[in-house]
């Protein structure tokens, strides 16, 4: 490949052409989900900057404290809500929003008020960023089920009813991959363009992995097949190499690894949270909805991931996502143990 006439290539595929390339094949589109998705695409690059500069803001003494103009510096993952919160309700195209940081859903005034509902987490994987590992934001969008009037039922939908889910890991660089349900396509921030470039066109995860991801320090709450899965990783009976481990502790991180890569990313129930630590709306959602779109599979341990219907905003759930034979092994251990 000629790298210098790749670094030069001047026909570059912007998110916002993607986007636009995608509504032109409706014709009766309007453009608001367009206009949504610009919101959103803006509100990463705003975090990511703010990501990049968290480290030095401490250096400097921001972080926490209160700067000369008496103004209190935020934490970033406050900032990070703020930014969305005030990105999606200014685009005038959402009613509810649910966010991991809000206790409750947030209803937009009528006077900006559209048709979609937004599920996101603003920063996931917050707790890593004093030690530079990746962090990332993630979303899902739904429509109003039906009418103008927004109630709560409008986001505790299953996952299979999603319109778009997507999410921006910052990290050695800034990428966003987006799925609007025909296909997952990733982008990555050009900073000197200020733009996302499509740099991973159509992905697919291969149908099967060498790496397996989940946090083994669990392992003595495990129940057992999620323990006779990751026994049978580390040491196959059937003569084929061992699988590889490769646990960040970051959901996104971890994720765009294993749509990368192939391979499996758990979570799965145990003793300590028999209903799993993620969390369906805005995590184990947009990440199914995405593995699905690139070829993989997602369960909970009972069904398939996108068939769950949440009761609860932050309601949690175990998941067990990745490639396809893989998941379909975990789905084998849990049948037979159900069968037992």
């Amino acid at each position: 490949m000629d790298h210098a006439a790749e670094a030069m290539k001047t026909d570059l595929m912007t998110i916002t052409r993607f986007v636009l390339n995608e509504q032109s094949k409706h014709p009766e589109s309007r453009g608001d989900f367009s206009i949504l998705l610009s919101h959103i695409v803006l509100g990463c690059k705003f975090v990511c900057a703010a990501v990049n500069k968290a480290g030095l803001a401490k250096l400097i003494g921001l972080a926490g404290e209160t700067n000369v103009q008496g103004e209190e510096q935020k934490k970033l993952d406050v900032l990070s809500n703020e930014v969305f919160v005030k990105a999606l309700v200014s685009s005038g195209r959402t009613c509810i929003l649910v966010s991991e940081e809000d206790e409750e859903a947030i209803f937009v005034e009528p006077s900006k008020r559209g048709k979609y509902c937004v599920v996101f987490d603003p920063l996931d994987g917050s707790s890593n960023i004093d030690c530079g590992v990746s962090i990332g934001t993630i979303f899902g969008v739904y429509m109003l089920k039906d009418g103008d009037e927004s109630r709560l039922e409008d986001v505790l939908q299953p996952g299979k009813n999603m319109l778009a889910a997507g999410y921006c890991m910052y990290g050695s660089s800034c990428t966003f991959v987006l799925s609007t349900g025909s296909g997952l396509n990733g982008f990555t921030l050009d900073p000197s363009l200020g733009e996302f470039i499509l740099t991973h066109p159509d992905i697919k995860i291969p149908k099967k992995g060498k790496i397996y991801s989940v946090n083994e320090g669990n392992a003595k709450n495990w129940d057992g097949p999620t323990a006779k899965f990751v026994e049978k990783c580390k040491f196959p009976k059937d003569g084929s190499p061992a699988k590889s481990l490769r646990y960040i502790g970051s959901m996104v991180a971890d994720v765009h690894r294993t749509l990368l890569y192939g391979g499996v990313f758990l979570y799965p129930a145990d003793k300590k949270s028999p209903s799993g630590k993620l969390r369906v709306l805005y995590e184990v959602f947009p990440m199914s909805f995405l593995m699905e779109q690139a070829g993989g599979q997602s369960f909970t341990g009972k069904e398939r991931a996108l068939d769950l219907v949440p009761k609860k905003i932050h309601e949690r759930s175990p998941i067990f996502l990745g490639s396809y034979d893989d998941v379909e092994e975990i789905k084998a251990l849990y049948a037979a143990e159900e069968k037992a």
